[in-house]
């Protein structure tokens, strides 16, 4: 049931988008009628099709990833065992006598050897093969990240709020940063169409933006790239509303978030923002 499941999965999150199949095709390189038949589950949608809808929805496309690669696993039909042949039974062995001390004591010392032979063949844990990394895990840090999507790199895991501003406009700003990734970014929601925001963080990386596009994107959580940035360093987002002056807000890169409440319902006006 799980290519069922992912096709219902793709429905809900092309409902949130409110587009319709025309303006998602639109938007990818897909038909109206590909997706027709991947969101009514009559054909396996492309890996790609699933991380385009997700970035659309502004939906992490790790979870939806998953889903796809046991679908398609079902779909293709490597999912299902092949049944092993019934091993033959052994055959019945003799009721042991009573056995003699030195017969025991043979018994005793071949299972040691064995045993010693067996420890001697198997690795250590010092050279047994480490465990793969998470898939939900960072998957870039520092530089490798520069300019990445921290949805799409799992940076954007639990990362560390370090200031919310409301703006003159009334639009939101936060700057965010993951310590394990070695990054920052800055997002903005409450916004208008044209609307853009940048982030730097001072002796780091290079400065990153984004804009608002469309109506979509002024009903969502709009984040910049990721820039590189070193713990303690300055981190600064700067946002340029359509109307009105720039306004700019300031904090110190730290993996404990600097507010005390940093959830969207309990947001707090930053006292280090600046007019430009």
């Amino acid at each position: 049931m799980t290519p069922a499941r992912l096709a219902a999965e793709l429905r809900e999150l092309r409902s949130r988008t409110g587009l319709s199949l025309k303006a998602l095709a639109d938007r990818t390189t897909y038909s109206k009628s590909s997706w027709e038949r991947y969101l009514n589950g009559r054909t396996l949608p492309p890996r790609q099709a699933v991380q385009d809808l997700c970035r659309i929805a502004r939906e992490p496309e790790g979870r939806l990833l998953a889903l796809w690669e046991i679908a398609e696993s079902e779909w293709s039909g490597r999912a299902r065992e092949t049944p092993t042949p019934n091993p033959k039974p052994d055959p019945p062995h003799p009721i042991p006598r009573r056995r003699t001390p030195l017969l025991a004591a043979s018994a005793v010392l071949l299972a040691a050897v064995g045993t010693a032979a067996l420890a001697l063949l198997l690795p250590s844990e010092d050279n047994a093969p480490s465990a793969s990394p998470s898939p939900t895990g960072p998957r870039c840090r520092a530089a490798a990240c520069e300019g990445q999507d921290p949805m799409h790199m799992g940076c954007g895991k639990s990362p560390a709020n370090l200031s919310e501003h409301r703006t003159a406009s009334g639009a939101w700003v936060a700057l965010r940063y993951n310590e394990a990734c070695g990054t920052s970014w800055a997002r903005m929601w409450g916004t208008r169409v044209g609307d853009r925001l940048e982030v730097s963080a001072g002796g780091g990386g290079r400065t990153q933006s984004t804009r608002i596009k469309d109506a979509i994107d002024a009903e969502s959580y709009v984040y910049t790239p990721m820039t590189a940035t070193r713990p303690g360093a300055t981190v600064r987002a700067c946002f340029r509303p359509t109307e009105g002056r720039r306004e700019c807000v300031d904090a110190h890169a730290t993996g404990q978030s600097s507010m005390p409440n940093s959830s969207a319902n309990s947001r707090s006006t930053s006292s280090s923002a600046t007019l430009r």
